[in-house]
């Protein structure tokens, strides 16, 4: 980690690059969505309504906007019909998956059960 904060003093947390990760990162699913596309490649949209399987038709369209405005998912459709779409990581939603990666890793080592007092016995 460098010697710099990410948050300075004097700054409010959203004019800071920590901030707008979070900006980025934040929402119940859109970690979860791009890790779901990470593991995937590429993924048409009911394919990834079921594999999440307990996000809303709605909320799933929105954070796919939301990813795709951000450049961080890619959103292909096809000329045919039935209409087909594709989703897929872009090289920029790809270069979050390391930070995601570190994340799982600081849980699986932190994870304590508040009434075992113990930590996870099985991998995640």
């Amino acid at each position: 980690m460098s010697d710099e904060s990410c948050i300075l003093p004097g700054f409010q947390q959203k004019d800071t690059n920590f901030g707008y990760t979070l900006s980025i990162i934040s929402g119940k699913y859109k970690m979860t969505i791009l890790y779901y596309l990470s593991e995937n490649k590429i993924v048409r949209f009911n394919e990834l309504q079921r594999g999440i399987g307990t996000i809303p038709f709605k909320t799933l369209s929105v954070m796919l906007k939301e990813l795709e405005a951000d450049s961080l998912v890619r959103r292909e459709k096809f000329p045919q019909i039935p209409p087909k779409v594709e989703y897929s990581l872009t090289e920029r939603g790809q270069s979050l998956i390391p930070v995601m990666d570190m994340m799982c890793t600081w849980g699986e080592e932190n994870f304590v059960s508040a009434v075992q007092g113990t930590t996870r016995p099985f991998p995640i």
